[in-house]
């Protein structure tokens, strides 16, 4: 399953970072190894200065990137993806060829930016919820949930609820014993959610 994670400049660190090592670390735990395949991918093929100056070499561009399963756009100073046209509209239609489409933190505003979020229960940093939903209304937006499950599309809280998030997908995707021997692995408390009904026998609350 090819896994999908767009960053940019200024991203939060632990936004792609978490993700990137949960999905990788339960790749490693399958048996078969390598269920998961985690890529990073910026808009074009050079480094990316994360927040804090972190430097991150992507794996692909928007242009040049394996077919995904799973798109993640992270968060972090997002106002700037948000007036590119290439990137809302790739990923407006990376999203109409994948299982899953998911964002972590700020990351919802360039979901929403793309039409994807549209009439969607959905969540983001704490601390931009209000100005999500003022800049997005047709939203309805969602306090004290680490992530909201609307099937296809999953969003989650600021930073390290990208983790839990992404342990929730697993789950989805593989079985919730992995995600907990995932979660054990990484020496990570699992902070837990409500349920979506749909998934109430495959995840733990």
């Amino acid at each position: 399953m090819n896994i999908g994670i767009y960053l940019y400049d200024d991203a939060e660190v632990l936004d792609f970072s978490g993700p990137f090592e949960v999905f990788s670390t339960a790749s490693r735990l399958t048996a078969p190894a390598g269920q998961f395949k985690v890529f990073l991918i910026a808009e074009e093929a050079r480094t990316v200065n994360a927040r804090g100056g972190y430097p991150v070499v992507p794996h692909c561009s928007i242009d040049n990137h394996p077919a995904l399963d799973l798109l993640i756009v992270v968060g972090g100073v997002h106002t700037n993806e948000l007036t590119k046209p290439a990137v809302i509209d790739w990923v407006r239609r990376t999203a109409k060829n994948t299982k899953l489409v998911t964002s972590v933190c700020t990351g919802a505003f360039i979901l929403a930016q793309a039409g994807l979020l549209t009439g969607l229960d959905v969540t983001t940093h704490w601390e931009d919820q209000q100005a999500l939903q003022a800049t997005f209304p047709d939203l309805n937006v969602i306090a004290n949930q680490r992530w909201v499950d609307q099937g296809k599309f999953v969003t989650s809280g600021g930073i390290s609820a990208g983790i839990d998030m992404s342990l929730h997908l697993v789950a989805r995707l593989a079985s919730p014993e992995l995600a907990k021997l995932t979660a054990r692995q990484m020496e990570y408390e699992w902070h837990t959610n409500t349920c979506p009904e749909t998934y109430v026998n495959q995840q733990p609350c």
